[in-house]
């Protein structure tokens, strides 16, 4: 289980190292909050989740994105489930022009289960993005996955957390996306167990965003994400 865990450990840094274009030689560096508050919610078959993430970049000092993302779902087992979302996405960059970011996006969640004491999972998303300062629409595809490791001899205690998600972008758009690698989320921390199944995460969330004249911007990001199941 041991030599498990600490294979599964390496898995973000290695999907990060071989994500980034080797011409990326250069990075511009940003510290950032991210903050985000889920509930979800089930009947029977039907699925939803409601998403508020507020993010503050440049130092941190200022809000620096906003994001609203419902969606609506079915478990089509105990351990997959589908959703049809929307997203709605309020930049505010520093020193450029506010535009927003509507999204429509398809997802795919599978709780792939326990591997040696590993309790793993995945999500894959698919997104059709429309922005207000151009035209096009863009396609891009994430996909996610999340290893968590209890701590203690309880499963529902608290367990080191990382995960990592891929963004590849599928066509050029007059806003700026360009096609292939986008972004890589690396993410390393806690999961806390809270009331019921409710959840917090903490801990270190690195982003290396492909960026112009084959250059990477990367966030080290200070990452609180609140889950609350019932």
């Amino acid at each position: 289980m041991i030599a498990t865990g600490r294979l599964l450990a390496l898995l973000p840094a290695l999907w990060l190292a071989a994500s980034i274009p080797p011409a990326a030689a250069q990075a511009d560096h940003d510290g950032q909050l991210w903050i985000n508050a889920t509930a979800f919610g089930s009947v029977g078959s039907f699925a939803m989740f409601a998403e508020v993430q507020p993010r503050f970049g440049d130092g941190p000092s200022r809000l620096d994105q906003l994001i609203v993302r419902p969606a609506i779902g079915w478990k089509i087992s105990d351990a997959v489930t589908v959703y049809q979302g929307y997203a709605r996405v309020e930049n505010t960059p520093l020193g450029g022009r506010s535009f927003s970011e509507d999204r429509s996006f398809q997802q795919v969640g599978w709780e792939i289960g326990m591997v040696e004491g590993v309790r793993l999972s995945s999500r894959t998303r698919f997104e059709q993005r429309v922005q207000t300062n151009g035209r096009n629409t863009g396609f891009r595809l994430r996909q996610m996955l999340r290893a968590a490791l209890p701590l203690t001899g309880d499963t529902n205690g608290v367990s080191a957390l990382a995960w990592s998600e891929a963004f590849v972008a599928f066509n050029d758009t007059d806003w700026g996306a360009r096609a292939g690698f986008d972004r890589v989320r690396t993410f390393v921390g806690l999961e806390v167990p809270l009331e019921g199944r409710s959840t917090l995460e903490i801990g270190y969330l690195n982003q290396a965003v492909s960026a112009p004249a084959a250059q990477v911007t990367m966030d080290h990001i200070i990452s609180l994400t609140l889950s609350v199941r019932r």
